[in-house]
């Protein structure tokens, strides 16, 4: 049986540890780096150091920037009355593709999900109340994933806001039960926007 070299081992292990990436996937990804021209395969390897030095949360909405704010909380066209709340930043640029909102956002970067070790302690929450008591938001949007950690987070959410003069809605219930926002197409995306219920 032929051995493979220490280097090429490397970059084997190294793409198995990706998120939906196998042994036989991982070979393929190496040696389909092996076949490219070395320019295309050091141009990888640059973007992903790019994206490891550059990029960063958005101080105010922990949105994925490469400044100190992202694009949207700086965008004076936003509906500055709506906040959305979602669990992570593709959930966001989801809804953005969807273009059916034009308020904030806020990124939790997670979901409350004991079994995991994940508490609100450990999500941006904080931050989001303290930015609620701050602005002058007038409708709070629970954009959360419709699982059970996804409802759990937003109902927590929801009684931190208990008291404030607020709208808390939810999405409509287009979105499927047990279904990922990332993984919904636009149009039912933008019917559950524009569909949103009070919570």
């Amino acid at each position: 049986m032929a051995q493979i070299t220490e280097s090429v081992a490397k970059v084997i292990d190294e793409f198995a540890r990706l998120p939906g990436i196998g042994k036989k996937s991982a070979e393929r990804l190496a040696y389909h780096i092996l076949r490219v021209p070395k320019a295309e395969a050091l141009s990888l390897a640059d973007a992903i150091r790019n994206v490891r030095e550059n990029v960063r949360y958005c101080r105010t909405c922990f949105n994925l920037s490469e400044a100190d704010e992202c694009a949207i909380c700086q965008d004076p066209k936003r509906d500055r009355s709506q906040l959305c709340i979602v669990e992570q930043p593709r959930d966001l640029m989801a809804l953005e593709q969807a273009g059916a909102y034009r308020g904030l956002y806020h990124v939790l970067l997670g979901r409350i999900a004991p079994l995991e070790g994940m508490g609100p302690e450990q999500l941006t929450v904080e931050a989001l109340l303290q930015r609620i008591r701050q602005g002058q938001f007038r409708e709070i949007i629970m954009a959360t994933n419709p699982t059970v950690e996804g409802d759990g987070t937003a109902l927590y959410i929801t009684s931190q806001l208990a008291g404030m003069p607020l709208e808390v809605t939810r999405l409509a219930r287009g979105i499927t039960t047990g279904s990922i926002l990332e993984y919904t197409n636009k149009e039912i995306l933008a019917d559950a926007l524009t569909g949103r219920q009070k919570l």
